[in-house]
């Protein structure tokens, strides 16, 4: 059965219902990917463009006509200081993650959106926009990517004899942090790939473990989180606990996003 949220909605009817919206706000995305776009540094020195601004306007209208009674946070507007209440339950929107890989155009960048109910993601979706991927998964509904391929289920792995393979950034890492983390594990591979695919790997069975070190906001990691949960992750922080939402702020501690 289905776990009812947002209304009398099904959370399986939201996540059919928000697949056209991200695609929207990703053909937006990717129209302003293909030209000469400026870059503007917020006040935090993180990178924006008028692609961010547009993709998050398209997907607060469209929400706001899906669920009209469940407040939207989303990067820009908060950045802004538009700050709706969270105490219950709420969509939560990165209209472009990792910024730094769509202005260094490696494709590695996506479009998030989460709906978070008393501080746990329970659905998310994450586009890929310039690599044709689809993530997303809801509680109660497993997780499935969809691509060149068609639609598929996916789950995390079992680690693998030969070790594991743990994804990071390219743009951030502590070496020694991850390697306190894992030590006494067996390390068979390290990746690095931008924005919140490396909570999609791990989803997908193609990595094991995305630790991770330094500033992140929910708006960074709620959708991918959902997806991760949806199909048999975890996000922790570094004392054991599932990562939460809703917190003052938004900003997230130092965590680590595990498969099996």
């Amino acid at each position: 059965m289905s776990i009812m949220t947002a209304g009398a909605l099904p959370l399986a009817s939201l996540l059919a219902a928000a697949v056209p919206l991200i695609r929207e706000a990703g053909a937006l995305v990717m129209r302003v990917y293909a030209t000469d776009f400026a870059v503007e540094i917020k006040g935090d020195e993180s990178p924006v463009t008028v692609a961010d601004q547009c993709a998050e306007k398209v997907i607060f209208e469209g929400l706001r006509r899906l669920t009209p009674d469940v407040p939207i946070v989303g990067e820009e507007a908060a950045s802004a200081g538009d700050i709706p209440d969270v105490s219950n339950r709420f969509w939560l929107v990165d209209p472009i993650d990792g910024t730094k890989e769509f202005v260094n155009r490696n494709g590695e960048f996506t479009v998030n959106i989460a709906l978070v109910d008393h501080g746990v993601p329970v659905l998310g979706l994450v586009l890929a926009p310039a690599l044709g991927r689809l993530f997303a998964g809801a509680a109660g509904e497993g997780a499935w990517v969809e691509d060149h391929a068609g639609r598929r289920a996916i789950a995390v792995r079992a680690t693998p004899a030969e070790g594991l393979t743990v994804v990071g950034s390219r743009h951030h890492g502590d070496d020694a942090a991850v390697t306190a983390l894992l030590a006494g594990r067996r390390i068979a591979a390290h990746r690095t790939v931008g924005s919140s695919l490396k909570l999609c790997l791990v989803a997908e069975g193609a990595a094991d473990v995305y630790p991770r070190f330094g500033r992140t906001m929910e708006w960074d990691t709620a959708a991918g989180d959902a997806v991760l949960r949806a199909a048999g992750g975890a996000v922790r922080t570094l004392t054991g606990e599932l990562l939460a939402y809703a917190k003052p702020g938004f900003e997230n501690p130092d965590f680590a996003a595990w498969g099996a």
